[in-house]
């Protein structure tokens, strides 16, 4: 199976992914995490350019096809071989990140972004995917907690374009049957037991 978690920056996704690892482990399910951008050798190489603020020059056009090029690599090395292996593969971020930051969030029109996802995945697309959805303002007060210098190019962003970012997650999940919009700002184990409520849910209908 795979699963992907979506949500703007700061909204706890992390925290949920190894939460989630550790319910399927000890069900006796094996399990790979994987991120996005990066997961491979050359994915990690694009994450690094993508992600250093010495780069905050850099065209839009240039990041979505930057971000396609990492992600084609990681679906075609990592992502389709582990789902025939028959293991559960969990992404921090897939494509729809690009949807909602690069088309949303740059401006880029959709039409484009589905044709770069077109190419960069195929078929191979989330059988769910959780939105880990936190207000901009929540974000903004997580973030402030953080060193400048520990922010990537991405996260010093100004919160009009992370409102941008949410509305497109926000979009996704009313026209995309596969989405889960979760609550960030619930406590951790709730989120948690909604998360894991829903994959059984999810589960038992695909068994039926």
């Amino acid at each position: 199976m795979f699963i992907s978690f979506e949500g703007i920056d700061f909204c706890g996704k992390s925290t949920q992914i190894e939460l989630l690892k550790n319910f399927l482990i000890k069900r006796g399910n094996e399990v790979e995490i994987i991120r996005e951008p990066g997961g491979t050798e050359i994915s990690e190489i694009i994450r690094n350019i993508l992600l250093d603020k010495k780069n905050l020059e850099m065209f839009m056009e240039a990041e979505i096809l930057l971000f396609a090029a990492a992600r084609a690599q990681l679906v075609r090395e990592k992502i389709r071989p582990f789902l025939n292996k028959g293991i559960y593969v969990i992404s921090d971020r897939f494509h729809d990140s690009t949807t909602a930051y690069q088309g949303f969030g740059r401006g880029i029109s959709l039409e484009s972004v589905q044709h770069i996802h077109k190419i960069s995945v195929g078929n191979t697309i989330p059988d769910m995917t959780f939105l880990i959805d936190i207000p901009v303002d929540v974000a903004q007060k997580r973030k402030i907690q953080l060193k400048q210098s520990d922010l990537d190019r991405i996260e010093v962003a100004d919160a009009g374009f992370f409102e941008n970012v949410r509305a497109g997650y926000l979009y996704l999940a009313e026209h995309e049957s596969r989405f889960r919009v979760i609550n960030g700002t619930l406590p951790i184990e709730k989120i948690h037991k909604e998360i894991i409520d829903e994959l059984t849910l999810f589960e038992k209908k695909e068994n039926r």
